[in-house]
């Protein structure tokens, strides 16, 4: 499994997590769990790849809050 998969495969996990919390409260929470601890590189390379990888919905919702 390369880097990109790895990272694709981290975000899906962290939303299968705050899943039960209902989209409203989820994607905010996916996208602030990514923030607060991913280092600015793991971000960066995965919002290279979020776009043509296989998101969970929920991750794919919270790609436009990360940054």
């Amino acid at each position: 499994m390369d880097t990109d998969d790895k990272l694709v495969m981290m975000a899906n996990q962290i939303a299968a997590f705050f899943a039960a919390q209902g989209e409203a409260r989820a994607v905010p929470a996916i996208a602030d769990h990514i923030q607060k601890f991913w280092d600015p590189a793991m971000r960066s390379k995965f919002l290279g790849v979020a776009q043509d990888a296989e998101l969970h919905p929920l991750v794919r919702k919270a790609v436009p809050l990360i940054h």
